[in-house]
């Protein structure tokens, strides 16, 4: 089985070699392709993906000629996408890849077509600071309560990055967003198929806007009116 990690970059010149290291290690227990789509970077993270690919450490690199947003570049990946499986991986250090092996583990032994890595699930991870702020505590809280009224699902973290699905599956959708707005579109219509969306725990490491954080109250407002969107509309 061939799992498929897209990593969507924008400005992270600080990060992107690093989390790129840290995916080629899970090579030693995964079967993986790296595919890695640059949404027009102004800083230096295109000169690295250019000497990452090469020297083979990227299977794919993708250099977009104007910034369009996460969605459209996860979008334009998919198309260079051959493995079984799809897992979304963002470019900072929030995400440790090494939870790669666990996530595979349950969607081989459980024959799922969708898993998330939820950042809450088994502990109290709101609690220990994992989160930059208790408002985004709070609007994740609120966004997995919506998503699950909304689309009969039992998410603990509808809005993670983790995001591993059945290839086959997601040629299906015609996925429309182009920015942060994806991520609900993509729980929408998995959940329209009438797939239960299961979860697995993941470590999770949040950081501030200074550190780079991109992510803002218009994107949980967008994901809002997304979700609303796509529960009546294709």
């Amino acid at each position: 089985m061939l799992l498929s990690v897209v990593i969507p970059n924008y400005n992270e010149e600080n990060t992107i070699e690093r989390i790129i290291h840290k995916v080629i290690d899970q090579k030693k227990f995964i079967n993986l392709e790296i595919i890695v789509v640059d949404d027009f970077s102004l800083d230096r993270s295109r000169e690295i993906l250019k000497k990452l690919k090469s020297t083979g450490k990227i299977d794919h690199l993708i250099l977009q000629n104007k910034n369009h947003g996460k969605g459209f570049a996860i979008k334009t990946a998919l198309e260079k996408c051959y493995g079984d499986i799809i897992l979304i991986q963002d470019a900072d250090l929030e995400y440790d890849p090494s939870d790669y092996k666990t996530m595979l583990s349950k969607m081989k032994k459980d024959k799922l077509k969708c898993l998330y890595g939820s950042r809450v699930l088994g502990k109290s991870r709101y609690k220990q600071k994992n989160f930059i702020s208790f408002f985004r505590v709070l609007a994740n809280h609120f966004l997995t309560i919506l998503t699950n009224i909304i689309y009969c699902q039992k998410l603990t973290d509808a809005h993670t990055c983790y995001k591993m699905i059945d290839h086959n599956l997601i040629k299906k959708f015609e996925l429309k967003e182009k920015g942060f707005a994806f991520c609900p579109e993509l729980t929408a219509k998995v959940s329209k198929s009438k797939i239960k969306i299961e979860e697995c725990e993941i470590s999770y490491k949040g950081r501030t806007y200074k550190e780079g954080k991109k992510i803002n109250i218009f994107d949980g407002l967008q994901a809002i009116w997304v979700l609303i969107k796509y529960r009546f509309y294709d």
